[in-house]
């Protein structure tokens, strides 16, 4: 079998995975974006996810994530931003990201933004919660009670939007009751920011309960692309 007919089957049994659940939630397939994660996965790859129909990939490390974006800037793709944001490296990442979907933190904004500027390039930004307890050292996030704070901290800077929220459901906890957390966080933002609609939310594992929940986003690796090559 062809790496073109792996993907393509890949993609296939996802996108059925999205309209499934978003018939089960009465929703249109079309509402919900499919961003394909291709970290450690080479640029032919991301070459034939293009002929393949796919639009918007996703990138987690600043230096693949350039070396990649330059090599298929012919394609026209959305580029997204969703790993963990340094704040000496988020000028150099609006460069070439099309959305930054990981900012959890005030101190990201200014650098963002002065990228932004330097290449004269708005960049949509999302911004990352954490839907972990309180008292659980968890993935990285904002605080919920924090994201007005941060909201109006990027919509007050210049070239970026802010389009919403992103999540990553708990390790160990029903995603389901997770992303319920999330889509409460999500109405309280779109009380003051309305045109934040966004909500990039599901991976391989979790995205039938994110599409039910209402997400306008998925972020899929391995489902589409199969197990990480072992050379990282």
């Amino acid at each position: 079998m062809s790496r073109r007919d792996e993907l393509e089957g890949g993609l296939a049994r996802v996108r059925e995975s999205i309209a499934g659940a978003a018939a089960d939630a009465g929703r249109d397939p079309g509402e919900v974006t499919l961003v394909v994660v291709t970290k450690f996965f080479p640029a032919s790859d991301v070459r034939l996810l293009a002929e393949l129909g796919v639009t918007d990939v996703g990138e987690n490390r600043h230096q693949e994530a350039e070396a990649k974006a330059a090599e298929c800037a012919d394609l026209g793709l959305r580029w997204h931003f969703i790993g963990g944001l340094q704040s000496n490296k988020a000028a150099a990442v609006a460069a070439y990201a099309d959305v930054v979907e990981s900012v959890d933190r005030r101190k990201l904004v200014a650098p963002l933004s002065k990228g932004a500027h330097q290449c004269d390039h708005a960049v949509d930004v999302l911004l990352q919660v954490s839907l972990d307890p309180p008292d659980r050292e968890g993935r990285s996030g904002a605080d919920p009670a924090d994201v007005p704070a941060l909201a109006a901290a990027v919509e007050e800077a210049g070239l970026l939007r802010l389009r919403g929220l992103m999540a990553v459901a708990p390790l160990g906890e029903d995603p389901a009751a997770a992303f319920a957390r999330l889509v409460e966080v999500h109405a309280g933002l779109l009380a003051d920011h309305p045109d934040a609609t966004w909500l990039s939310a599901g991976m391989s594992g979790d995205l039938e309960h994110a599409v039910r929940a209402g997400a306008t986003h998925v972020r899929v690796g391995s489902a589409v692309l199969g197990s990480r090559p072992t050379n990282h």
